[in-house]
């Protein structure tokens, strides 16, 4: 029986990895980590209940390990490859993320682990977006970009070779995870040489920078690292002190004492110098020196995960928030939240979010006759929110929007193709609703059994 490596290891060994590249390609990431530490210990040590209450989840160890990257590709078959290579790492795709309604020509979807144990080892994320050529107004501009596209490979063949094996055999042995590792994060470096000339890119920027950033290089570049912070205000307020300057707002929900979802923030993208191919092969000189800005600082503070009410409510609060007049946005939204519950025993009564209950001492007696309520009113049963691990599209593309110029901004009517994002995935994604559903039945379940 040949021994394989478990995929939380592979896929853990992979995120230490891209961790120290981008480390070494933008080195404001490893001030914000830094920053980030820092924060979360005051945090812990302010606050000894939440340190032992998340040690008690299983939160706290992977809390320095938390990171979600995210890419963008350009064509449907590197989408298809990007599922395979994941799924090495025990990740699947969850989620559908239309950003077109927001000026972003892409939609999306996050890689990321899915059972409880597996998150609780590692929960690492890949935010991966795939361009949508058919939002270019410019037809000969759209067949262009689809052509420069169709001559690359974002693979080296070590990775094709052995996504294949895993495949194949059922996993990876020890080295064969190493060189998995290493082949695999060549899809994800920077590179400085640009696959096209400048007018190209030139042209292609102008349509969206993103486009650019997705057709005009060799592979889609890892474009953020995000580590996770238990208190991004104050990560917030202590940016610029370290010479990292944030974007203007924190996206997502306001600060409260019960946080819900996911809040981001970022800094801006860094100007990176390139280097542009000449015109044509006739072409005696070398191609022209230029800049890129595509790769950014962000970080993200993760709450509780919302029901389809709890998220209809949220989304109602925060188009209120959007819409609201007047021009003080942060003072908007903390107003339209305060119809959200902030404590977390009326967000469990109302169905707000999704809860993992567990015995809070194995040894005293619960009966089948009692009622969750009852259980959790004498102190039998605790009931602890579940963290979310997934993303927000409104967010998701106002952090995109914060590192493009506003001449790159497009507008584009909501333009949802879930049913072509699956096909060129080769698989359906995964409903994140469904699965802290089925997670809380599951602790449910195991109360059930417990009684008897």
């Amino acid at each position: 029986m040949p021994s394989f490596v478990s995929p939380d290891e592979i896929r853990t060994r992979f995120s230490q990895a891209m961790s120290a590249m981008y480390q070494q390609e933008v080195p404001q990431y490893g001030e914000l980590l830094d920053l980030v530490a820092e924060v979360n210990q005051a945090v812990l040590t302010a606050d000894p209940a939440l340190a032992e209450r998340l040690a008690s989840n299983g939160e706290l160890e992977r809390l320095g390990l938390e990171r979600h990257g995210a890419i963008r590709v350009g064509k449907p078959d590197e989408l298809f490859m990007l599922r395979r290579l994941f799924a090495v790492m025990g990740m699947s795709a969850v989620g559908y993320y239309d950003l077109s309604v927001a000026g972003v020509p892409v939609h999306s979807t996050a890689f990321r682990p899915v059972g409880s144990d597996a998150l609780s080892r590692n929960p690492f994320r890949v935010f991966t977006s795939l361009l949508r050529l058919e939002l270019i107004d410019d037809p000969e501009l759209r067949e262009r970009a689809a052509d420069i596209l169709e001559h690359r490979d974002i693979f080296t063949p070590g990775a094709r070779r052995l996504i294949d094996k895993a495949e194949r055999a059922g996993g990876l042995s020890d080295e064969e995870a190493d060189r998995f590792v290493l082949e695999s994060l060549e899809s994800f470096r920077w590179h400085r040489s640009a696959t096209v000339d400048r007018a190209t890119y030139r042209a292609l920027h102008e349509a969206h920078r993103l486009v650019a950033d997705v057709v005009c290089f060799k592979g889609p570049h890892i474009n953020h690292l995000t580590p996770r912070t238990l208190d991004i205000d104050a990560v917030q307020r202590g940016m610029p002190a370290r010479g990292i300057t944030p974007k203007a707002t924190i996206e997502g929900p306001p600060r409260r004492r019960c946080p819900l979802l996911l809040r981001q923030t970022s800094f801006k993208a860094l100007e990176e110098p390139i280097m542009f191919q000449a015109p044509s092969l006739r072409a005696q000189a070398g191609g022209a020196s230029g800049s890129h800005t595509a790769r950014f600082g962000e970080i993200e503070a993760r709450g509780a995960a919302l029901t389809p009410k709890g998220r209809a409510l949220y989304d109602q609060l925060l188009e209120q928030a959007r819409t609201a007049t007047g021009g003080d946005y942060e003072g908007a939204l903390a107003r339209a939240f305060e119809a959200f519950p902030d404590e977390l025993e009326t967000m469990r009564r109302e169905g707000l979010a999704y809860f993992r209950y567990r015995r809070t001492d194995p040894k005293t007696p619960i009966s089948p006759a009692e009622t969750l309520d009852a259980l959790i009113a004498r102190g039998a049963v605790e009931a602890t929110p579940l963290i979310y691990e997934d993303f927000l599209p409104v967010s998701a593309a106002g952090i995109f929007q914060s590192n493009l110029d506003g001449d790159s901004r497009a507008h584009y009517a909501a333009n949802a193709n879930r049913e072509a994002f699956e096909q060129a995935l080769g698989a359906p994604v995964l409903d994140e609703f469904a699965l802290y559903g089925e997670a809380e039945a599951r602790s449910i379940a195991a109360l059930a059994r417990a009684a008897g």
